[in-house]
């Protein structure tokens, strides 16, 4: 799997006046969409809900089927499968090419209700209302942490796909999950992690500042070793040899780690140097997609108090 597979959204092509956010905001105004709409030719009919919805990428998709819908097509659904992994995508969601380059044809063949993205993958919502009312979620905007984002948005959208009542209780189910990783993790609170993603024997990206995982992580009562600048995304590119600066600090390596990557950080005399490796405490974790919402949240935090 390539660096790439895991790269943030990229910024950009968002209409002035609309950062992360489509054409479509209310229910109301969706709905009202819908009886005006038509897919091929034939007028669409308002339904109290959307029925056919399309993810253009992995973080809608998680949000989408977490309030008890499965989306119809889901952008590069391998990658969903590696990085993502939970909510599981069903057998009968069809991909819909890459999250960047979505294929057109088959999204007209579709004929959705509803079409969902997240903001920032240099995409332009007027590409796709031609095709349905399209739901833009704005993550990363810096209008507020991403843990407060996600759950913003999840009622959000919970208000469009008519999922109100779902939109709350997950919003309580991942509060309490979390609450009681805290207290599980309690005995180690004092004892600083370090997360990463390794992509290269010589680099690593570190989770930090203005990152989903930071904001669970101090939910959880954890000290991140990692205190360094982030990007706006809340991670850092960084040198295998910089992790010097967590010292003694635990390592928490995110799954999946290409198999040539691995055998050459194996083999590496920077990785093997340093003190979390010598003194034994690097820890490999099952995927989270760190770009995630509420569902991504609890895994990384019900992960980290197994670990």
């Amino acid at each position: 799997m390539s660096h790439a597979s895991q790269s943030p959204p990229l910024r950009g092509r968002c209409p002035a006046g609309q950062r992360g956010v489509s054409p479509v905001i209310t229910r109301r105004a969706f709905l009202g969409g819908l009886a005006l709409a038509s897919f091929g030719g034939s007028p669409a009919i308002a339904e109290t809900r959307p029925r056919r919805v399309v993810c253009l990428e992995w973080t809608s998709a998680e949000m989408v089927i977490s309030l008890g819908i499965t989306p119809i097509a889901v952008g590069d659904i391998r990658g969903y499968r590696d990085w993502v992994v939970e909510p599981q995508l069903p057998a009968s969601v069809m991909d819909l090419g890459s999250r960047s380059e979505p294929n057109l044809e088959l999204l007209a063949e579709l004929q959705p209700d509803l079409i969902v993205g997240a903001y920032g993958y240099g995409l332009d919502a007027n590409d796709f209302i031609r095709f349905a009312p399209v739901f833009n979620i704005p993550f990363y905007d810096g209008t507020s942490s991403p843990y407060a984002q996600a759950v913003a948005e999840t009622r959000r959208l919970g208000t469009v796909l008519d999922r109100e009542r779902q939109a709350d209780q997950l919003i309580t189910n991942v509060e309490n999950s979390i609450a009681q990783a805290r207290t599980k993790l309690a005995p180690r609170a004092a004892r600083p992690l370090c997360v990463v993603s390794m992509f290269d024997d010589r680099h690593v990206r570190v989770y930090g500042a203005g990152s989903l995982f930071q904001d669970v992580m101090d939910r959880l009562g954890l000290a991140n070793a990692w205190v360094r600048p982030t990007t706006d995304w809340g991670f850092a590119q960084a040198g295998i040899e910089e992790l010097v600066s967590i010292g003694d600090a635990t390592l928490i390596s995110l799954d999946p780690i290409p198999r040539h990557v691995q055998i050459r950080i194996d083999n590496s005399s920077l990785w093997n140097n340093l003190p979390c490796v010598r003194n034994g405490k690097v820890i490999r974790i099952a995927p989270v997609w760190p770009f995630g919402a509420l569902l991504a949240a609890q895994r990384f935090a019900a992960l980290l108090a197994n670990i």
